[in-house]
């Protein structure tokens, strides 16, 4: 399948010609065109060089590959460019170039960058360049590893990512004083990709809403603060009536020993969901806990009229998840605890109106109003709720990051299916 080029706006030109510097950093809106940029410029960066050993990394191996290696593959072709996973040297892309007449071999590897143990991966490596898919997702040590890394001459590195909080160490240590240590930096908005039609255009603004587009449509490198569901209407959202005919339903649960444990009845239907019942059991103020078995009862009693009802529990809850299954309750997963992008999900679809609350679920619509952001942990450049009037939030969420695949990919942009190998003259 032949990679099918769009015209390069002036930006990606310029960082295609000119991303010379020590550190050349592409930040900015989601599908603005920085990625096919940053893959043009490393990989004639790597073809000039004159060292044959390289650094690659992602939030996880996985990511790279779906995001940045998949496409450098169907732009040069499997005959130039194959990617292997070696049970010794992790995951590599090998290059074969033509150089003066000659073919000449180059590696990447390959690399997840998603904890702070990352950085012992590349301890003692020597490479001549470092690309970066979503650079503000790497832990700082793992950063300042791989820059120690690049100790051979003429080094570079090309990294990617969407805007953060202003106080992100990339933007204050790397963005904010570019100009003073020499490094290069480009902002880019949709302008920049002459690849995406108005339309398009309209269906990515329309899938961020609060923070999310603030950061991914704007650009703009904004600080989490105030209410995280600042765009939830009780005269909009809640309501008194379900839906009748549900298509699906789905369950989830936040376990809390100290803390309260809730549970959410979630039903789906054309693409839309509906909190259809909550419970909410709080020890501490009753002053009495329960126990497992105690729970799990209530449970089954909570879903006994539903049918084959999905269930999104809190990964954490061992015990409470061996009582059910004892107790013969199936269908049971592991949420998916992603916080942000959990959030971020639920934030989409109340800005799309298909997220809906039975009013009587009070406990959840009262959290709603009062889940904020964590102050401190803004100002240190992390995006952190306040651990606080989140447990029936966190049962919708866990439900939510249950649900998204069947949502007709309402809650979030993909890929724009672009397609594969030009004949690049090497």
């Amino acid at each position: 399948m032949a990679f099918e080029f769009k015209p390069f706006s002036l930006k990606q030109l310029d960082v295609i010609c000119n991303a010379n510097a020590f550190i050349n950093i592409l930040e900015g809106a989601v599908r603005s065109g920085k990625t096919i940029a940053s893959q043009i410029a490393w990989v004639e960066f790597m073809r000039t060089s004159p060292h044959d050993r390289f650094l690659m990394s992602g939030k996880t191996v996985d990511t790279l590959y779906r995001n940045v290696i998949e496409d450098i593959i169907k732009i040069y072709g499997r005959s130039r460019v194959r990617y292997i996973k070696s049970s010794s040297g992790g995951a590599q892309l090998i290059f074969t170039f033509k150089v003066a007449g000659k073919k000449v071999k180059k590696i990447a590897y390959c690399v997840g960058a998603h904890d702070e143990r990352a950085e012992e991966r590349i301890r003692g490596m020597t490479v001549a360049g470092w690309y970066v898919d979503e650079i503000t997702l790497h832990p700082e040590s793992f950063v300042k590893q791989a820059i120690n890394r690049m100790s051979l001459p003429k080094s570079r590195a090309i990294w990617t990512t969407n805007p953060d909080s202003p106080y992100h160490f990339i933007k204050t240590e790397f963005i904010d004083k570019a100009e003073e240590k020499g490094y290069k930096v480009w902002h880019f908005d949709l302008d920049d990709n002459l690849a995406l039609d108005e339309t398009y255009k309209e269906n990515v603004k329309n899938a961020y809403s609060g923070l999310w587009y603030k950061r991914m449509i704007l650009g703009l490198w904004v600080l989490a603060e105030g209410t995280i569901y600042d765009m939830f209407d009780e005269d909009v959202h809640a309501i008194d009536q379900a839906p009748e005919n549900i298509e699906r339903f789905y369950v989830g649960i936040d376990y809390g020993t100290k803390n309260p444990t809730a549970f959410v009845l979630v039903g789906q239907k054309n693409g839309c969901l509906y909190v259809l019942d909550e419970y909410y059991y709080n020890g501490r103020e009753i002053g009495r806990q329960k126990t497992d078995m105690e729970y799990s009862v209530d449970f089954q009693r909570f879903v006994a009229d539903i049918t084959y009802p999905l269930i999104a529990i809190d990964p954490s809850a061992a015990s409470f998840i061996a009582q059910l299954r004892k107790d013969r309750v199936s269908n049971i997963r592991k949420a998916d605890n992603a916080v942000l992008d959990g959030i971020r999900h639920v934030s989409n679809l109340i800005a799309k109106k298909r997220l809906f609350v039975m009013r009587k679920c009070k406990n959840l619509l009262r959290e709603f109003s009062s889940y904020v952001w964590d102050e401190k942990a803004a100002k240190k450049g992390e995006d952190k709720p306040l651990k606080d009037n989140d447990h029936a939030l966190d049962a919708l969420r866990y439900v939510i990051m249950m649900a998204k695949d069947s949502l007709n990919g309402v809650m979030g942009i993909r890929g724009a299916g672009r397609n594969a190998t030009a004949d690049i003259n090497w």
